[in-house]
């Protein structure tokens, strides 16, 4: 299998303060580090997560599909995009973070970079035009 990435809304069920985020993001990083997986993961105050995975398929299908989809910490969850990559966008981060305002993450998931739903599968690919402006808008932001 090749490299995929996968991005996903959802929202948290109990608070995330600075605690809260520093242990999931260490539990995050141990998690991706031995499994190769590599990604961001954006947080409002309103409680929105928006995470990006990539790394092997089936990586990353079972880390979303098996571990993160049962979570009890957030609900709605809402696959926006996933297929295949030619590389990875945060090759460097086992998970990078950035705790964003609710209106920007608004801004880029309603900027309408999200191709429709292919033959390929059920959910829309990811377009590179919603890679450069998530990488534009972490850029000097995200804790690495």
């Amino acid at each position: 299998m090749g490299l995929y990435h996968l991005i996903y809304q959802s929202q948290a069920l109990v608070p995330f303060a600075t605690p809260e985020l520093t242990a999931l993001l260490d539990q995050s990083r141990a998690h991706n580090r031995d499994r190769h997986v590599t990604g961001l993961l954006l947080h409002s105050p309103d409680g929105r997560f928006v995470q990006i995975l990539e790394g092997e398929e089936a990586e990353v299908r079972q880390l979303y599909y098996q571990r993160i989809l049962s979570d009890p910490r957030h609900h709605q969850c809402q696959v926006l995009g996933e297929g295949s990559c030619a590389e990875r966008s945060f090759a460097d981060w086992s998970m990078g973070l950035l705790v964003a305002q609710a209106e920007d993450l608004f801004a880029l998931l309603q900027s309408g970079t999200l191709n429709a739903p292919t033959s390929h599968g059920p959910w829309p690919i990811i377009r590179p035009e919603l890679m450069e402006l998530l990488l534009d808008f972490v850029e000097t932001k995200a804790v690495h």
